[in-house]
């Protein structure tokens, strides 16, 4: 077993009792360890090596690692803006809980490990293909600097799944700060169960440390948000599905369904099938994010008022939560122009310098994430490969150069630290899959992740992996919810 019997600490099954149903996963035919993620198991504290046979028993369910004690969470969520006042875990199972090295704890939870209490109809399966995807997104934002769930661990399990055809099952391991969704907060207001709803919010405060009252929880968790979708923004990450019951108390990025990354420069861009009215598009997802935070304080104002006939205390609370909400804009602003002025090289942010280069990327159709990496080369003079990408026209692009260059931006070396060359392209993360779930060869997902794993690097082994997809194909690529 790779865990020791005193490894967990499993403080939301100890502490919170009745938020949660007691589960234990379907057992795997025949588990086959697809992906180990070394570098996340030494950063957990991981010791000695085990037996990839070992390893796949223990993250495919079959063997529950000692001390861990299987639990589904229950949480609601707004889904596309309609209230779904129950949700939970319907394929996952949080193991419990480990403390690394550095004292910080961490989330172990199991992803597809059959059905729950919460499954409503699902199998509670998932597929190799969706749970590799989720390790490849999850380590590219993790090596950009994101905050992200992360995969531990992916095992085949043997078994098929039947969606729109039968594939090979998988189960993932997810690690986080912790599994608290908007959504969570939601199941227990609606409900109207105030005592659950209550020791929760203590239990959120206490770890994730954000005060001791639940408007200091909605601020922590307002401006943990804030920086979050200001980041997404400036690697040109659209999550694609930012339901409440996708969005952490933590601040990271979860659950990797419909989501992908921006190639031309598009406000309005969507890739996920079932965004209809391009509700999570690019640009909408700051909006949204408030959106959702309106949602948590609605569900946190009954336990600021303790006489709900007080009017001058509901009004009160209604205020101060209201503060927090309208606050919201001005967060996320002054963490995207810190972002912007970082990749631009400046020592402080240009609001009018980076949005006419937004405009410019837009106008002429170029590369988001090669535009802001070939500024490196334009600083030392060589303009050409940044002037290639922009395909409807650059006329604009020598003008705002040349301020740019008065405004004495940081060397290309600088620029290359803070502006990715890869990131995961959706035509390269699609073939990685392919390879994997119709082949089982798992060399072109190694690949591309090695490359995601050094982003800043300009290793020519990878150069391919950093080419955008012809235009024609990034205007019909769709995103599933398959995660």
């Amino acid at each position: 077993m790779p865990f020791a019997p005193t490894a967990f600490d499993n403080s939301y099954a100890h502490a919170l009792e009745g938020l949660y149903t007691v589960c234990s996963p379907t057992a795997a035919p025949a588990p086959r360890l697809l992906h180990w993620n070394a570098p996340l198991a030494a950063a957990l504290g991981w010791v000695g090596e085990e037996a990839p046979e070992a390893l796949a028993e223990c993250f495919s369910g079959n063997a529950v690692p000692p001390g861990a004690e299987p639990i589904a969470q229950a949480y609601a969520g707004h889904q596309f803006g309609g209230f779904s006042p129950s949700l939970g875990d319907g394929r996952a199972l949080l193991l419990g809980e480990l403390i690394d090295p550095q004292g910080q704890r961490w989330d172990l939870a199991l992803k597809g490990s059959g059905r729950t209490p919460y499954s409503r109809g699902g199998d509670g399966k998932a597929a190799v293909g969706p749970m590799l995807r989720e390790l490849l997104l999850g380590e590219a934002l993790h090596a950009l600097g994101i905050p992200s769930t992360r995969a531990l661990a992916v095992v085949a399990t043997g078994d098929t799944v039947r969606r729109e055809q039968l594939l090979p099952g998988a189960v993932l391991t997810r690690v986080a700060a912790s599994h608290l969704r908007v959504g969570t907060f939601q199941f227990f207001a609606a409900r109207g169960e105030m005592d659950k709803l209550q020791r929760l919010v203590a239990y959120a405060l206490a770890r994730h440390g954000d005060g001791s009252t639940p408007l200091e929880l909605l601020r922590g968790v307002a401006q943990r948000q804030a920086k979050l979708i200001a980041q997404w923004l400036n690697v040109g990450f659209i999550h694609g599905v930012m339901n409440t019951d996708n969005m952490t108390i933590s601040g990271e990025t979860i659950d990797y369904g419909p989501c992908a990354f921006m190639e031309a420069y598009d406000p309005a861009a969507v890739f996920s099938s079932i965004d209809h009215h391009g509700r999570y598009a690019y640009a909408n997802q700051p909006l949204i994010a408030r959106w959702n935070l309106a949602r948590l304080a609605e569900a946190l104002l009954p336990l600021m008022v303790s006489d709900p006939e007080d009017t001058g205390a509901v009004d009160l609370a209604v205020a101060q939560v209201t503060e927090v909400i309208d606050a919201f804009p001005a967060w996320h602003e002054q963490a995207l122009r810190a972002g912007q002025a970082a990749k631009l090289g400046l020592s402080a942010p240009d609001a009018a310098l980076a949005d006419d280069w937004l405009k410019l990327l837009h106008e002429g159709g170029a590369d988001f994430t090669l535009a802001w990496r070939y500024l490196a080369d334009a600083r030392d003079g060589n303009e050409a490969p940044l002037r290639a990408l922009f395909t409807g026209g650059s006329a604009g692009l020598g003008p705002w150069l040349a301020r740019w260059q008065s405004a004495q931006p940081a060397s290309s070396a600088e620029l290359r630290r803070v502006n990715p060359l890869f990131v995961a392209r959706n035509h390269r993360v699609e073939e990685a899959l392919s390879a994997a779930s119709e082949r089982g060869d798992l060399q072109p997902l190694e690949l591309l992740l090695a490359a995601l794993r050094r982003p800043f690097d300009d290793n020519p082994a990878y150069a391919h992996l950093a080419d955008p997809a012809p235009a024609a194909v990034t205007a019909c690529y769709k995103t599933f919810c398959g995660t």
